[in-house]
């Protein structure tokens, strides 16, 4: 019988699931997509490849979990940011700030590596939701400026956060990226 390290059966498997999702987000960030094997993520976590398939049936599955982690803490970070700000002009400053503090972390690269060729429709959708789930805050922020066109200006504007993140990516300074990018957003929904 294997060893139960954790006070219950319960926690063991949260534990090893946790700890296969964590080597699986290293082999990604450092071998990209085709490194997120079971045999690979199960020797960087110490189990037999076997045992990942206790967790997880394939890589294509590993890989969308790691993402759709990826964009829940990032939608939650976003949202307690937005929150925090009072007025609509407020909420859609710290989603653009907020947006870009953690793409300069780095936090984006694991969504980035693992999003690719999602591996089938229903995987497409759930991407696509969690896109929507993330940019809910400034459809909201926009609505309530008067936006006609909420949806439409939020994926501009998310658009512009993109090829910020580019520019990011590339080794831009982080300061002025900001500031021409909050200024350009700001300006593109009318906010002086």
């Amino acid at each position: 019988m294997p060893k139960i390290d954790a006070a219950t059966v319960a926690e063991h498997r949260a534990n090893q699931e946790d700890a296969l999702l964590a080597a699986a987000r290293e082999l990604l960030l450092s071998g990209g997509r085709g490194a997120v094997t079971p045999a690979a993520v199960g020797a960087a976590a110490g189990l037999a490849r076997s045992s990942v398939y206790k967790y997880f049936r394939s890589g294509e599955e590993i890989l969308e979990r790691i993402v759709a982690n990826a964009f829940e803490d990032w939608t939650a970070v976003v949202r307690a940011a937005v929150e925090e700000a009072r007025a609509a002009e407020g909420r859609i400053d710290a989603y653009v700030r907020t947006s870009l503090a953690l793409a300069g972390s780095g936090a984006h690269r694991i969504a980035m590596a693992g999003g690719g060729t999602a591996p089938d429709e229903a995987a497409r959708e759930r991407i696509a939701v969690a896109h929507r789930a993330l940019a809910a805050p400034l459809r909201e922020a926009l609505s309530e400026l008067g936006d006609a066109d909420p949806a439409l200006t939020a994926e501009l504007v998310d658009g512009a956060i993109g090829r910020a993140i580019d520019q990011l990516d590339a080794g831009g300074d982080f300061r002025h990226i900001q500031t021409r990018t909050l200024t350009f957003v700001r300006r593109a929904v009318g906010i002086s």
